[in-house]
């Protein structure tokens, strides 16, 4: 993608001149007053702004190029600002950089210096998103199809990385849509049986009179049909992991059998007299409570007990505090490629949208949204109604005590705004129209960690 500039001049022949200075690699754009600039910036989205300070209605002073400057820091925080002052105006260049313009040069013009100056900004543009993404890596998670910078789930991935290398039996349970079958596939992919198969089975999906040949596998004329013998879920998966998704689900008749399995580890094919040594891993998931289905009699204890070594219990994503905004945006970024709108954004309105949706069906029901939404938007921004969110009030979860909602409220919109700027106090205080010992007041008051990729 080309770079691009945008030049703010309001005298024809310096627009010229400048204009000519660059290569034609560069994507160049010109604007000779604020409105114009602003249009200009939303549309081409710049990552260098050369701006004249003297800007028409005030050409002789520099109050609308100031206007000007503090707009586009606010609009495109990432946009590289180099401004452009006379000789005797050096005053008003420190004030810029003060104010965040990374740069400034002064009349008259030189081609060569100026390219230069302009150079340097675009490197130190290339040099930040390079850092951002690094940062992006390292405050999510090293786990492949995790996107998650909350406490909670990275207090999950922690501990998922800590029983990955064992054989412990493990149960994940949460609600649909919360990325179990992921965490699942992680736990054998750290494992040191990553080679060797991953072999899943849905216990909801398969019937119950086809669930037991399908999980152990049958011999030739066990049954009408059954003209070969076949191995079951549980030999194909021999050497590596097993997992089985949906375990409350699982018939009662065929509980004790799995039982029995997990207690000897050998399988006893349909039919069959010999039964026949299987190795593997055995992770399970379930959306159900299965201490409930207990009390029910619907699931045997010493069969919880066996599969439940260890628990990993994934809070819904409206439990997990700014996920939902992380993974949106990591979604239009992925989605984005892979149907050739690389530049789509989020606006400000969807941002709200996505913070406040409750989001019933979790993960899975945001990846219907935002594939949706990048099919639609018109623009280069990601509206709410194109997410389909539009008018989504704000859920409380049914908090009347007004001192608490405050707290919570401003808790939330901190780490968003850290999370936003990744990590960055100067941008966060400035998203959040605070001074930043102010904010970092607020993260003391509200244990909020200042760095990437700690809880």
């Amino acid at each position: 993608m080309a770079k691009r500039l945008l030049i703010v001049e309001d005298d024809p022949g310096l627009q010229s001149q400048m204009r000519w200075c660059f290569s034609d690699d560069l994507e160049v754009a010109v604007a000779s007053d604020r409105n114009t600039a602003l249009t200009a910036l939303r549309r081409l989205e710049p990552d260098v702004v050369t701006l004249d300070l003297g800007l028409p209605p005030d050409p002789g002073g520099a109050t609308e190029g100031f206007l000007l400057l503090e707009e586009i820091l606010r609009l495109a925080p990432c946009t590289k600002v180099i401004v452009v002052t006379g000789r005797e105006d050096k005053e008003n260049a420190v004030k810029a950089i003060g104010m965040g313009a990374c740069d400034f040069y002064q009349k008259p013009l030189d081609g060569d210096i100026l390219t230069f100056v302009v150079n340097r900004a675009f490197r130190l543009a290339e040099l930040e998103k390079e850092n951002q993404e690094l940062s992006r890596q390292h405050s999510s998670t090293s786990i492949k199809g995790i996107v998650a910078a909350s406490p909670q789930m990275l207090a999950i991935c922690r501990t998922l990385e800590k029983i990955a290398p064992t054989d412990v039996t493990t149960l994940i349970s949460g609600e649909t849509g919360t990325g179990k079958e992921l965490l699942a596939r992680a736990l054998h992919d750290l494992s040191h049986r990553s080679a060797k198969p991953f072999v899943a089975i849905n216990c909801a999906a398969i019937p119950e009179n086809l669930l037991e040949s399908e999980l152990f596998g049958y011999e030739k004329g066990a049954f009408t049909g059954a003209t070969q013998s076949k191995k079951g879920k549980i030999e194909s998966a021999n050497g590596g992991t097993l997992f089985l998704d949906e375990i409350g689900d699982m018939p009662m008749s065929l509980q004790a059998k799995l039982l029995r399995f997990l207690q000897e580890r050998t399988v006893d094919r349909v039919g069959s007299v010999s039964p026949v040594a299987v190795d593997v891993r055995v992770v399970c998931a379930t959306h159900r409570d299965v201490r409930q289905l207990i009390d029910t009699g619907d699931f045997r204890e010493d069969l919880y007990y066996r599969i439940s070594e260890i628990t990993l219990d994934v809070p819904a994503l409206r439990d997990r505090e700014g996920d939902a905004l992380v993974i949106a945006q990591s979604l239009l970024k992925s989605l984005g490629k892979q149907m050739d709108r690389p530049t789509l954004a989020f606006s400000e309105d969807a941002v709200r949208a996505i913070s406040s949706y409750n989001w019933p069906g979790n993960v899975r029901e945001m990846i219907n949204k935002v594939k949706r939404a990048t099919i639609m938007a018109e623009g280069k921004r990601v509206t709410a109604e194109d997410l389909e969110l539009k008018g989504t009030p704000t859920t409380m979860n049914g908090q009347l005590n007004l001192r608490q909602v405050r707290e919570n409220a401003e808790r939330q919109a901190i780490v968003q705004a850290l999370q936003s700027s990744n990590f960055n106090m100067a941008q966060a205080s400035r998203l959040l129209g605070v001074t930043r010992p102010t904010l970092y007041n607020l993260t003391d008051k509200y244990r909020i960690e200042q760095s990437a990729g700690t809880p």
